[in-house]
């Protein structure tokens, strides 16, 4: 087991690695002199060329890239450009909101998700499997962005139930997370599902079955914990996406979060908040891949066994 951790880590590490070296050399050639949309259109050569030097932008990109990743090593993301504040700051403030609407989507979704899937199983081939799957694939098929504009219009502004933008009280949550829950728990209902039934039909339900054990026993210790490599899968690539940021749904509520900022980050050109925020984003979804890769070692031993022998 802790061989199988360590490879992991050293997969991880490679994988940021070359995360950070796409990232900045594509931003790096990138049209267009950052430096003098920053100073604004008075500013002469002089003035430009000063500026590059002090922030270091004169030297060749390979020292850049080399200076910057040594930052980044130190947990310097660097300055803003514009903000003229701490990358690292800028992205914590975002995180606090980005966390509540992943905290709260995820729970939405992974105990609708879950017991919708288990139910459709259970009841396969009758109305209620029907009817709950033809909702699955309607919240599937839903864009996410989509939903929260019609939760907007019918639950914000015909209704006045909820607010429609920002997140000035804890209510202000309820509706992205709705938007979002939709095709979160559609997703992992559905995965369940198929989950769950290849499963019931192998030869030790059967033989639980045969044994009299208690049918909650059975679903439980039995079905579900068998079939939890692909729910921990789809739930661990979802929790990855939702703590990066949903950009468009955090626009359409105009909620300060992850995605927003790398959003308006890449309007402005802000190119050290956009290269801290795309690192950010990868490193939470490597850090949540190598959870899920432990779990499966955990739930499934001949994964790790499978993979000392590779």
């Amino acid at each position: 087991m802790i061989r199988y951790i360590f490879k992991r880590i050293f997969l991880a590490a490679g994988i940021l690695l070359f995360i950070s070296l796409v990232t900045f050399f594509i931003l790096a050639v990138v049209p267009g002199d950052v430096v003098a949309a920053m100073l604004g259109e008075f500013a002469d050569a002089q003035q430009i060329a000063d500026v590059k030097k002090q922030m270091g932008l004169d030297a060749p990109v390979f020292v850049q890239y080399v200076n910057w990743l040594a930052d980044l090593l130190h947990g310097n993301l660097g300055v803003s450009y514009f903000q003229k504040k701490p990358v690292a700051f800028l992205i914590t403030d975002a995180f606090r909101y980005t966390f509540c609407i992943a905290f709260w989507t995820y729970l939405i979704a992974l105990v609708i998700g879950i017991t919708l899937g288990m139910a459709a199983a259970l009841a396969r081939g009758t109305v209620l499997d029907r009817c709950l799957m033809t909702i699955s694939v309607f919240g599937i098929s839903m864009p996410s962005f989509w939903v929260a504009i019609l939760l907007q219009i019918y639950i914000g502004l015909k209704f006045h139930i909820l607010p429609v933008s920002g997140v000035s009280s804890p209510l202000g949550y309820v509706l992205p997370c709705l938007a979002l829950g939709t095709r979160y728990s559609a997703s992992i209902s559905r995965i369940t599902r198929t989950s769950v039934l290849e499963v019931i039909g192998q030869d030790f339900v059967k033989t639980a079955w045969a044994k009299g054990l208690h049918a909650s026993r059975i679903v439980m210790f039995h079905i579900f914990r068998n079939a939890m490599i692909p729910i921990v899968t789809i739930s661990g690539t979802e929790i990855g996406s939702l703590l990066t940021g949903s950009m468009i749904t955090e626009n359409v509520f105009n909620i300060p979060g992850v995605g927003k900022l790398l959003i308006d980050a890449i309007y402005r050109r802000d190119i050290p908040l956009v290269q801290g925020t795309v690192m950010y984003v990868a490193t939470v979804c490597v850090i949540i891949y190598f959870i899920v890769d432990i779990l499966y070692a955990v739930i499934n031993p001949n994964v790790r066994l499978a993979s000392a022998e590779a």
